[in-house]
């Protein structure tokens, strides 16, 4: 079985550019209509697509399953979404950790969020110089959440409906 657990930050430097060991680009599509369930993704970087299956559990822990297509499968279903994302994720090495930012395009720019995958969910973790708030659990940074409501358009009563609950 496949599991992912990931904790989420928004970034408050470009301290992190130092860091970076690789730069690609991503563009994903979402099929999934809603975020109850599972979540249906299709992503493309360079020459390999891929297909994947997303569902949270608990805490910051969810079930993913990846699976690679065909690239012409999945520019003909890119093709015919409306739900798509753009972005440059920067793979990062930081005190022997590896740390992925995602820097959004279009809609959702200026948005920047780091990400860490961990071995379990009380494993320690230093932050590093770059790192500002944890966004993990919230469902208004997801790369889905963003496809339909982007980052531009947010305004300061959106954020207040989500820090209030």
């Amino acid at each position: 079985m496949a599991f992912e657990i990931e904790r989420r930050f928004l970034i408050k430097n470009d301290n992190w550019k130092e860091f970076i060991t690789k730069k690609i680009y991503i563009e994903q599509g979402y099929l999934s209509k809603s975020l109850d369930g599972w979540i249906t993704r299709i992503r493309c970087t360079g020459k390999h697509s891929k297909i994947t299956l997303k569902k949270h559990i608990k805490g910051f822990t969810n079930f993913e399953f990846e699976y690679s297509i065909p690239r012409s499968d999945a520019e003909t279903i890119m093709s015919n979404l409306s739900s798509t994302i753009k972005k440059e994720r920067f793979f990062l090495e930081v005190e022997k950790k590896s740390w992925i930012i995602d820097c959004f395009k279009d809609n959702n720019y200026p948005l920047e969020i780091a990400e860490i995958e961990l071995s379990n969910e009380d494993e320690y973790l230093l932050l590093p110089s770059f790192i500002s708030k944890e966004i993990t659990g919230l469902t208004h940074y997801s790369n889905f959440s963003l496809t339909n409501n982007p980052f531009s358009e947010w305004d300061e009563a959106y954020l207040t409906t989500f820090e209030s609950n």
